[in-house]
């Protein structure tokens, strides 16, 4: 048995409903994020100058040194940048990403994101990588950029972004169980709830695209009128799509200089002119998420027994546990708890079988409105399925039908007939008897094994999302 922990399926095709404040298309949450002071610094304590984000492009890290050009770019946007954006944004309602150590290094900047009543949610302790950090250090950092954050801005925090984060960040955040959100997430468009342990996460996802940290990377935004193109048909799309969540990226050290600065005016006066377009922090975001789309726990197939996931699913190909025996042990994970996914292997089974095993599949199906009908002898599904489609009320003349039907069909193909009676009517059931059963063997052996797939779709979106 292996599962797989990504989660490649998220909402499907269809999102739920978003139901933004207002009746708004689109919900646009700008980040700002304030990591100077806070980066890779031998005067912080680290064993090298930092290398990341930056003008310089491609910049080395100098051990056991400082870097005075990075130092001094960074600089920039503690002593501009943020002043910059803080003209531009400070009648915005958006969330600041501090990082504890640098927000520590920045009482005024601090002041005035608080006066302009911007959410300032954790960015974590220091601006560095945690990728190969142990739980243990990456937790103690947590928790210590917690009491930080609560020291300097005079509240904890409720939001959480590590960014050079580990496999554990999230996690480790869930466990915590201080934050209503977590961004640690590129993954989507709107919020998604993960599960760890008993903890249910809200994660609310960021963005490396509508970023200007691509102005600091290869084959980037090389001029501000590349970043406001792509912010305007990243807009245009999820606007007209609807329900959806536009993240915007800034750091202060590069969108706050003055020849990008002006891509960020003109966007919001872009968005601006559109009517249905919410503005908000990430902490209202989730706030309204949580009581919109509450999270609902199930149980989950792949996260089952064997003896009970055989026990549920065994019978979703008739009488045939050893499809839903065989599925277990397959590469299985939450794409599929889905009825889509664990249709899918459940299928895979099924088809990789033999035809003696697939026969057996077949011939284990009831006559339609035959004998186990007739004395209430069918299994729960059949009994259902059949009903539904008004074979439980059959006239003598529609019932001597069937068994000559029946037993014509049988005689000739070796199983009986089978059609998934929810795509159908009585009448469109008989048409289709009528003109299967000249069917040769071949041919009609693979379109019973299709109907039986169809069946189990049916049977397994009753029970699943």
């Amino acid at each position: 048995m292996t599962r797989y922990p990504r989660d490649m399926h998220g909402y499907g095709a269809t999102p739920p409903a978003a139901n933004w404040p207002n009746n708004a298309k689109i919900a646009v949450q700008i980040v700002m994020n304030y990591e100077e002071g806070g980066e890779n610094n031998i005067l912080h304590g680290d064993a090298a100058s930092e290398a990341f984000l930056s003008e310089i492009v491609g910049a080395a890290a100098w051990p056991g040194q400082r870097h005075w050009n990075m130092e001094s770019i960074y600089e920039y946007g503690a002593r501009a940048g943020f002043w910059r954006l803080h003209r531009l944004l400070e009648n915005t309602p958006i969330t600041v990403y501090g990082v504890a150590t640098a927000l520590a290094r920045a009482p005024a900047q601090v002041r005035a994101m608080k006066d302009a009543s911007w959410e300032i949610a954790s960015h974590g302790l220091k601006w560095i990588e945690y990728k190969d950090a142990t739980p243990e250090v990456e937790t103690a950092d947590l928790n210590e950029a917690i009491r930080l954050h609560t020291e300097v801005v005079g509240e904890a925090p409720v939001g959480l972004y590590i960014g050079r984060c580990s496999d554990n960040t999230v996690r480790l955040a869930a466990e915590n169980g201080s934050f209503k959100y977590v961004a640690d997430s590129i993954a989507d468009d709107v919020p998604y709830w993960m599960e760890f342990g008993e903890h249910d996460q809200l994660v609310v996802p960021y963005t490396m695209d509508a970023n200007d940290m691509r102005f600091a990377t290869p084959q980037g935004f090389n001029t501000g009128a590349h970043f406001f193109e792509y912010l305007k048909a990243s807009f245009d799309v999820l606007y007209a799509e609807g329900g959806r969540m536009m993240s915007i990226g800034l750091h202060c050290r590069l969108m706050g200089r003055p020849g990008r600065a002006q891509a960020l005016q003109d966007f919001l006066a872009y968005a601006n002119s559109h009517e249905g377009v919410w503005f908000a922090t990430r902490e209202q975001i989730a706030d309204h998420w949580a009581a919109t789309n509450p999270h609902t726990r199930y149980e989950r197939p792949s996260e089952m027994s064997r003896e009970t996931f055989v026990a549920k699913y065994g019978s979703i190909f008739e009488h045939s546990p050893w499809i839903a025996d065989g599925a277990y042990d397959l590469e299985l994970g939450r794409t599929h708890d889905t009825a889509i996914g664990l249709h899918n292997a459940l299928c895979r089974i099924f088809r990789s079988a033999s035809e003696e095993q697939r026969l057996g599949v077949l011939t284990a199906h009831p006559d339609l409105a035959g004998k186990l009908a007739q004395a209430n002898s069918l299994t729960a599904e059949s009994t259902a399925e059949q009903a539904a489609a008004g074979l439980d009320f059959l006239t003598d003349d529609e019932k001597a039908t069937f068994t000559k039907l029946n037993d014509a069909y049988v005689a000739k193909h070796g199983f009986p007939f089978i059609i998934a009676v929810r795509d159908h009517n009585k009448a469109s059931i008989l048409d289709a008897f009528n003109r299967r059963i000249n069917n040769d063997h071949a041919t009609e052996f693979a379109e019973a094994c299709k109907q039986v797939e169809r069946i189990a779709d049916f049977r397994l979106m009753d029970i699943l999302p």
